[in-house]
Formats: C-alpha cells, sequence, structure tokens
C-alpha cells in the first residue's frame, strides 16, 4: 500500500524527496487501514458474547453515535452521527456494542444507504429484536470538496425493519425521540 500512496503523490505531481513528503506514503498507507479496519472485524468478534437476558419489552435508543466513514465512489470522508433503536424480545445487547456495531461498517468502503441496512440488519440478526430503527444523518466530502460544492448539505438515511416498518406509532415514538 506504500507503494501505491508514493506512486499517487508523484502522480499528481509531487517530489517524495521533499522534506514534507519522504514518510508521507508510510503514514497514508497506516491511516488508510485504519480508516478501513471494519474489514477486519466480524460481527461476532465485535459483540464478543455481550447478549443478556432481558425482561424488557420497550424501545431502547442509541442517539448521536459519531461515525466516519470513506465513501467507495470516491474514498472521500463523510462524517455524520446514527441513532439506534431496538425492541427486545428476551436479549439486549450491551451498550457500547451498538456503537461498535456502527464502527465495524462504517471503517468499509461505504455509501450511507448500505451503512443504514447493515447496522439495521446486524441489531436485528443478534438481537432477535421485534423491530429495529436506525437513522444516519451524515456530511460528505464528495459533495462538498468536489462536484456541485456544496458546504452545508447533509444526507439522512433510515431503515426500519419488523414493528418500526409494520407500527406508525412505533416509528414515530423512535423519529419523535431522536429529535
Amino acid at each position: 500500500m506504500k507503494e501505491h500512496f508514493a506512486n499517487i503523490i508523484a502522480g499528481v505531481g509531487e517530489d517524495l524527496t521533499r522534506p514534507g513528503l519522504i514518510d508521507t506514503p508510510a503514514r497514508a498507507a497506516k491511516a488508510f487501514q485504519f480508516l478501513t479496519r471494519g474489514y477486519q472485524q466480524t460481527l461476532d468478534d465485535v459483540v464478543n458474547g455481550a447478549l443478556f437476558p432481558s425482561d424488557s419489552n420497550e424501545m431502547i435508543i442509541v442517539k448521536d453515535i459519531e461515525l466516519y466513514s470513506l465513501c467507495e465512489h470516491h474514498m472521500l470522508p463523510f462524517i455524520g452521527k446514527a441513532h439506534v433503536a431496538y425492541i427486545p424480545t428476551g436479549m439486549v445487547v450491551g451498550l457500547s456494542k451498538i456503537a461498535r456495531i456502527v464502527d465495524m461498517f462504517a471503517r468499509r468502503l461505504q455509501i450511507q444507504e448500505q451503512l443504514t441496512l447493515q447496522i439495521a440488519e446486524s441489531i436485528q440478526k443478534i438481537t432477535g429484536a421485534s423491530g429495529v430503527g436506525v437513522i444516519i444523518e451524515a456530511k460528505h466530502m464528495c459533495m462538498m470538496m468536489r462536484g456541485v460544492e456544496k458546504q452545508n448539505s447533509s444526507m439522512k438515511t433510515s431503515a426500519m425493519l419488523g414493528t418500526f416498518r409494520s407500527n406508525q406509532a412505533t416509528r414515530m415514538e423512535f423519529l419523535s425521540l431522536v429529535k
């Protein structure tokens, strides 16, 4: 990866022997590996058995989970927050695991629409919840730094599974609580 970054830097016309760039290919490779570390993680590794029996069948929400990802079209960052809710049916997942699931999928080359669905389906899979709702709000550098260059634009996506899709009252409760 280091060699590829060196080729990219040279390809834009820079001098790789310039003092500020001497170690840049190695640093860029290390940074890119960190930004895409989600490929080295699995859902089982992230959850790590942190599922617990619970009699609760009321909505659980974790909101304002920061996320940082790279769009798969331009490999530029998109930055935002996720709101995740589920209605348990006997099992709850450790609170920090929800944020870790968001990170695992965000740290891959992504589109926001797919990221939203991957999070929702994963929460559904591990908890067996009767419903899951995920909303992501993000700003995309590929739209802000290039192309149309719209600095104040943001994108919102949602995925509603189970009772969040079939029951309007459940969906409305979630939406009102994340406002």
